[in-house]
């Protein structure tokens, strides 16, 4: 009897079974956003999706909860990378220069996929529904990042200070993404990371 797909799978390597499945990813990903761009985002299907990438549909829902989450496949990988950056700060730094630098780091890892990254952005400026799973991302993002500090800090919950410092860090970083993207020749996306920091830790004065 020919083994299935899940007995293939199991059989392989571990390394190789995970870099197979980041492939296959990537593969829905990249069609994806070559099919949002000719096609537009609501006229393609995820069967359309799936058959231009060589897999079945029901292999789709392995990867991704919906077709939002193909513009915004990248949001995961981000936010982990932003908690091991923090991770890596002493918990007696203080948590806004962690979160500053943490923030900084993973601004310089979009600027080494800035066109990738501008094909997300237009297409999610066209599409209503990814902009409301955007923001639903963002939420998770806020909440787990606010654990993450209060954590550091042995912060009990009748304390909003990390909640509000994760929601400001959040902002720095949507702002500066958003005006690096739109804004001919400005600066480099860290450097508008670090500014906006600065910014909020001098309490907005105007310069």
């Amino acid at each position: 009897m020919p083994k299935s797909k899940y007995d293939a799978e199991m059989a392989e390597p571990t390394g190789l079974r995970e870099r197979n499945k980041h492939e296959r990813r990537r593969r829905l990903e990249d069609v994806a956003l070559d099919l949002f761009e000719r096609d537009g985002f609501d006229k393609t299907t995820i069967e359309l999706i799936a058959a231009e990438a060589g897999l079945a549909p029901r292999t789709f829902f392995s990867y991704f909860a919906t077709k939002d989450d193909l513009v915004l496949g990248d949001y995961s990988e981000r936010l982990d990378r932003i908690l091991t950056e923090l991770d890596e700060h002493p918990e007696e730094e203080p948590a806004w220069d962690a979160l500053r630098a943490s923030f900084a780091a993973v601004a310089s890892d979009y600027e080494s996929e800035e066109h990738r990254i501008r094909r997300r952005f237009t297409i999610m400026a066209n599409s209503p529904s990814v902009i409301a799973r955007s923001l639903h991302l963002q939420a998770g993002w806020e909440q787990t990042l606010a654990e993450r500090l209060a954590a550091r800090s042995g912060t009990g919950v009748d304390d909003p200070t990390p909640r509000l410092l994760a929601a400001m860090a959040l902002a720095i970083m949507r702002v500066s993404l958003q005006h690096w993207l739109i804004t001919p020749n400005a600066p480099a996306l860290p450097e508008l990371v670090q500014h906006g920091f600065a910014q909020l830790a001098s309490g907005l004065t105007p310069p």
